[in-house]
């Protein structure tokens, strides 16, 4: 079916999933082989559990420092050009044509930033199902003012995400002291008239620490206040055993990236490493095993054959770890 991107479907949507108890997720894209490949996982988790039209979320970030990813959309490394590319993408693998055409796909923009993002925030918001409007850069006062600003002026157009404060990064101690208090998303909530809050709950958004920790404890006090109107972002670092319990937190959405690209890299180097010689051929094999950087029982006999040293072949690998990342994590949130 078409994108949903009518603020009221959307809502029906979110509405819909509360009724099922199902968190929705939203994969985070920046190339056409994620885009797909979280297309796919869905198509294909829905004839699993007999469910052909699944809700799922596909999102991407702009000019966000931590990760451009529309800039990262084409090599061109021009947000409009890779935003431009990314909408056309969902919209021909959403037509009656394809054969995810029967999901219900929304469209997020994450991590929009008030002032880096003033151009895109310029374009008509009613091609997107939803925005993380980004306001954490200010002071608490100031990006709570600025944020409802946003919120008055597209609430009748788009869902909308706030981020109440600064999330915390990877290289920080992930310390308590920084963790969104009830007291400031309850008055972050009610000033700016946003949907969804993102409150820091003791992760980010791309996992190298490992003494990050999910704080559900916190979420739950946190939507006491506010209604089950909580997004997870950095949900990456959270292991999937603690995310068994995220609807009962008060988590209506989740935002996931990195480890979609960290473990499909895994499967992609694995096999390039076991096929060397198909990819180089055997004299560089043996050339890099003498350097130390391939083991002795690299396979260095094999003639080099065009079907591994292809984008296809890198592409194919990182599709199908993907799809089953996202799987995994669907199997969670959709029972």
């Amino acid at each position: 079916m078409p994108l949903i991107l009518d603020r009221n479907e959307v809502l029906e949507m979110y509405a819909f999933a509360r009724e099922k108890k199902w968190v929705l997720p939203t994969f985070n894209t920046e190339n056409l082989t994620t885009t797909e490949a979280i297309l796919s996982a869905v198509s294909d988790y829905g004839k699993e559990i007999g469910v052909n039209n699944l809700p799922i979320i596909v999102g991407i970030t702009n000019t966000y420092k931590d990760r451009p990813q529309s800039v990262y959309y084409s090599h061109t490394r021009n947000w409009e050009i890779g935003m431009r590319l990314f909408l056309k993408d969902l919209d021909v693998l959403t037509s009656p044509e394809s054969p995810y055409g029967n999901l219900n796909v929304m469209v997020h923009l994450d991590h929009i930033i008030w002032d880096d993002d003033l151009e895109l925030l310029n374009w008509d918001m009613r091609q997107f199902s939803s925005i993380m409007y980004d306001a954490s850069t200010l002071p608490f006062e100031e990006n709570i003012k600025k944020t409802a600003q946003f919120a008055e002026k597209n609430r009748d157009l788009v869902l909308i995400e706030g981020a109440c404060d600064e999330i915390s990064k990877a290289d920080t101690s992930g310390n308590a002291d920084d963790l969104t208090t009830p007291e400031m998303a309850e008055a972050y909530f009610s000033g700016t008239g946003v949907d969804i809050i993102v409150p820091n709950l003791g992760t980010e958004h791309r996992a190298t620490a490992s003494s990050l920790k999910y704080h559900g404890d916190l979420a739950r006090k946190i939507s006491a206040k506010t209604g089950p109107h909580l997004c997870l972002h950095g949900t990456s670092s959270v292991s999937q055993d603690e995310l068994t319990t995220l609807f009962e937190d008060g988590i209506c959405k989740v935002n996931l990236w990195t480890a979609l690209e960290r473990d499909s890299t895994f499967a992609l180097f694995s096999d390039m490493v076991k096929n060397a010689s198909k990819l180089i051929g055997p004299a560089k094999t043996k050339e890099m095993v003498g350097k130390g950087l391939l083991g002795m029982i690299a396979d260095s006999e094999s003639k080099p054959s065009l079907d591994y040293y292809t984008t296809t072949y890198r592409q194919d690998i990182i599709f199908r770890r993907m799809k089953e990342i996202i799987k995994q994590y669907l199997s969670i949130w959709y029972r």
